[in-house]
């Protein structure tokens, strides 16, 4: 049965950091790519960052560019999601998400992706 789950969230005070894990079960990562979308209440769900096949990264949120990055560890079959210099604006389900491509999508719609994991709650405080 295919699966993504995510773990790591929690709350977090102004500028510490958090590592989120997205593991996959009923397939190999190896192939695909794995966005990391987030979402605030009342606001709508927003790419932030994807991994392709190779290893590498397409950056959705102008927000997390030097803070946030991606990696996978396809032995592990999981993607990781490290997030430093958190802030109270970054506060939001954190999801991952399957596109059963090489690449990741040029827009970060969440159409664009064709599995999702449950989430994971990140609260920063300020």
């Amino acid at each position: 049965q295919l699966q993504l789950v995510e773990s790591g969230g929690g709350l977090v005070q102004y500028g510490g950091s958090l590592t989120l894990s997205c593991a996959a079960s009923g397939f190999t990562l190896d192939d695909y790519a794995i966005g990391w979308f987030r979402q605030a209440p009342g606001k709508e769900r927003e790419g932030v960052l994807c991994s392709n096949s190779a290893g590498g990264t397409t950056t959705y949120a102008d927000s997390v560019k030097g803070r946030f990055t991606i990696a996978r560890d396809n032995a592990k079959n999981t993607v990781y999601l490290q997030m430093n210099s958190l802030k109270p604006e970054d506060t939001g389900r954190y999801y991952c998400a399957l596109d059963w491509g090489f690449g990741c999508p040029v827009v970060a719609a969440p159409y664009e992706f064709d599995y999702w994991g449950q989430g994971t709650q990140v609260t920063v405080s300020s």
